[in-house]
């Protein structure tokens, strides 16, 4: 296997949701949720020129998440499924990832709408969302989540996979 690989947050996603339970599943279930990340003031020169993306993508650590299994039961189904075939936080490796609306830059803090994260989750990255890039092109499919999608905006998480 490949040497451990460690990161170091560059700061932290703040947010309405002080609780897992009851949170939005995903950013389409927390449009207009407001929230900002605050990074270590040592970053405020690399936000430059971001005020010109409209989105961004938010990589963090679930740093609350119980440790991983191989099978879960997510949010959206009764069923369970492979873990790699969900979005589920509890992952070897728990790292999540929005697509987040930015509203402002403020010297080291940005001003988020659409923030579907837990308060004080710890931000690992920020790239810019470029549909161009991000938007896969030709016949995309969702595999089981295919009749679910639809119902993602008004689902809620609960406690099973809280750590």
């Amino acid at each position: 296997m490949a040497e451990p690989v460690t990161f170091t947050p560059i700061g932290l996603v703040r947010s309405p949701f002080q609780n897992v339970e009851d949170m939005p599943i995903q950013p389409a279930g927390a449009r207009d949720v407001l929230g900002t990340a605050e990074l270590s003031p040592e970053y405020a020169p690399a936000l430059a020129d971001l005020e010109g993306f409209s989105h961004l993508i938010l990589l963090y650590h679930f740093h609350r998440a119980k440790p991983y299994a191989p099978t879960v039961t997510p949010f959206l189904d009764k069923t369970p499924h492979g873990l790699f075939a969900t979005r589920a936080p509890a992952r070897p490796n728990p790292i999540g990832l929005s697509v987040v609306e930015l509203l402002a830059v403020e010297g080291h803090v940005l001003r988020l709408r659409g923030v579907d994260i837990l308060d004080n989750t710890p931000l690992i990255d920020i790239k810019p969302c470029v549909p161009a890039f991000d938007t896969p092109q030709g016949d995309v499919r969702t595999g089981w989540l295919e009749g679910c999608a639809k119902r993602t905006a008004a689902a809620r998480s609960d406690d099973r996979f809280k750590g």
